[in-house]
């Protein structure tokens, strides 16, 4: 099994650098787990508190979970990986199954702060792109998909999305194989990093 990491700041075009390398491989030849889904319940705590809470400091995550997952599919066992909404930072009852496959990418933007999974990985991917171009795909991602208003996206990235990628995110790129400029548009990066996986595939 060979399992790839994807990290990069919000918005950089991780998940266009993971739906264009999929796309050259199978369903059952590849699996992939997103960081997201391993948010912490924080179902205990009312709709207001929850809003104020940091989703992009790495105690977000629970990482320990994550790194059994990742061990389990290892070892050749499937997985029920949590469903988690951002709308009510709650994850759901329901778990997707994820069974072991050649190719598993694991994609987030704090997958390099812990070590431990860092050292799972294989591949280890940082998506890089534009300061101005992140915020741009943040605000409308958040709008659109998160249920904030233009006001809303705005301080929550001057709150908590720019200072936690200048502390956590950013200085983790020193742990990246392969470093991707401009996401998923950089046709050359996707072949190179594609081309490498078949040929480890087929050893």
């Amino acid at each position: 099994m060979l399992i790839i990491g994807i990290a990069g700041g919000s918005g950089s075009g991780k998940t266009t650098v993971v739906k264009k390398i999929t796309g050259y491989f199978s369903n059952c030849d590849v699996a992939v787990i997103s960081q997201d889904s391993y948010y912490k319940d924080l179902s205990y705590l009312s709709f207001q508190e929850r809003k104020k809470m940091n989703f992009d400091h790495p105690s977000a995550i629970e990482f320990s979970l994550l790194e059994e997952h990742l061990k389990q599919l290892k070892s050749g066992k499937a997985i029920e990986m949590p469903e988690y909404s951002y709308v009510t930072s709650t994850r759901s009852s329901t778990t997707i199954t994820i069974a072991p496959s050649k190719v598993v990418i694991l994609e987030g933007i704090l997958i390099y702060t812990y070590k431990v999974i860092r050292d799972l990985l294989d591949i280890r991917i940082f998506v890089d792109a534009d300061p101005d171009d992140r915020l741009m795909r943040i605000i409308r991602r958040d709008v659109n998909q998160r249920g904030r208003s233009y006001d809303q996206a705005l301080k929550h990235y001057e709150r908590f999305v720019k200072p936690m990628h200048q502390q956590f995110i950013e200085p983790n790129k020193r742990y990246a194989d392969i470093i991707v400029p401009q996401g998923g548009e950089n046709r050359v990066a996707i072949d190179l990093i594609v081309s490498r996986i078949k040929h480890i595939l087929s050893e």
